[in-house]
């Protein structure tokens, strides 16, 4: 979907779409055409990726060498190159070189790259109460505000209040279509079997790694739960539905009930494990919204049922309840 290009810092990026080359400034939201893939498809199509995921998790505590990724994490070098170049281009990374060593260059995260930090928090937070199963523990998180290891509580911008998923009310925008929200492309997990078992999402990449699941979810949350919904309004084959269907009910963020209708027919609604996922659907297309912006308007659009005012997603601590900063949030290795 992209291609690599050459290119010097501060300089704009271009992406290849399908039908379009999009132009990317690393300071600036990117002008969607109109028509085209949105940005729920986009932010999908990028975070989707368990390895573009643990790229950023390394990149935000201050790795910018391709050799420190290399010794860090068990990625081939094509895959690596790979992955960067597509960062790269999307404006995640600056490309620069290091000062007095030729042929060396660091990948320095953008602002629009280091806006991402909410994203990595709210998965992390989500896999450490709801997923047992890894295979490295995950790291601590310290509010260096307070000095208190934390939890981020989702609030909303507004009138900074605490929110759970049915406090927020909302839908399409006008650029907002099935069609047009489900993932740019099929994303690729890391081979779990092979690299030793799951890694530090192994869940996160099952409900988000696979286009037609995170389409699935999303639709979720906005209210569908009957598998011929399901297959008309998303277009995916019914052989695919059903899988990703059951896979979720294993995983236990759905469950199946009897229809209302029809007993033959069941539900698929979300658990408490389900819900508990939103803060990071939520954070997600936040930041896609920011950075990637379609000329009718916003894919989706969301409104605070306490407040009345239109939801913007903010972290705040849960030990001391002041809004949380990139920079105020300190990783730890496991007790």
């Amino acid at each position: 979907m992209m291609r690599a290009q050459r290119r010097v810092e501060g300089a704009p990026v271009n992406t290849q779409t399908e039908n379009h080359v999009l132009v990317h400034l690393p300071d600036r939201p990117t002008t969607l055409p109109e028509g085209d893939a949105n940005a729920v498809g986009l932010t999908l199509g990028l975070i989707g990726d368990e390895w573009n995921l643990l790229i950023l998790r390394h990149a935000l505590v201050g790795v910018r060498r391709y050799g420190e990724w290399r010794t860090i994490l068990p990625i081939s070098h094509a895959v690596l190159t790979r992955r960067l170049a597509a960062l790269t281009e999307m404006a995640i990374f600056e490309k620069a070189g290091v000062e007095n060593q030729a042929r060396r260059f660091e990948y320095r995260l953008t602002k629009r790259g280091r806006d991402l930090w909410p994203l990595l928090l709210t998965i992390w937070a989500w896999e450490s109460a709801w997923v047992p199963e890894h295979v490295e523990s995950l790291p601590r998180m310290v509010h260096r505000v307070c000095g208190k290891e934390f939890l981020p509580v989702l609030s909303c911008g507004a009138c900074r209040l605490a929110v759970r998923p049915r406090d927020v009310t909302g839908g399409f925008g006008p650029s907002g279509t099935w069609e047009r929200s489900v993932p740019t492309a099929t994303t690729r997990r890391r081979s779990t079997s092979a690299e030793g078992g799951a890694g530090l999402f192994p869940q996160t990449m099952a409900l988000i790694g696979n286009r037609w699941s995170a389409a699935i979810l999303g639709a979720a949350f906005q209210g569908l739960h009957r598998f011929r919904d399901f297959e008309q309004r998303l277009g995916a084959p019914p052989t695919i539905i059903a899988e990703r269907l059951r896979l979720f009910c294993e995983l236990g963020v759905f469950e199946q009930t009897p229809s209302e209708e029809r007993a033959d027919w069941p539900s698929y609604r979300l658990t408490e494990k389900g819900r508990a996922f939103f803060p990071v659907v939520i954070v997600a297309i936040d930041w896609g919204q920011r950075w990637f912006r379609a000329p009718e308007g916003p894919a989706l659009v969301y409104t605070h049922r306490a407040c009345g005012r239109d939801f913007h997603a903010r972290l705040t601590c849960d030990a001391c309840s002041a809004p949380l900063r990139g920079n105020e949030v300190e990783v730890k290795d496991p007790a």
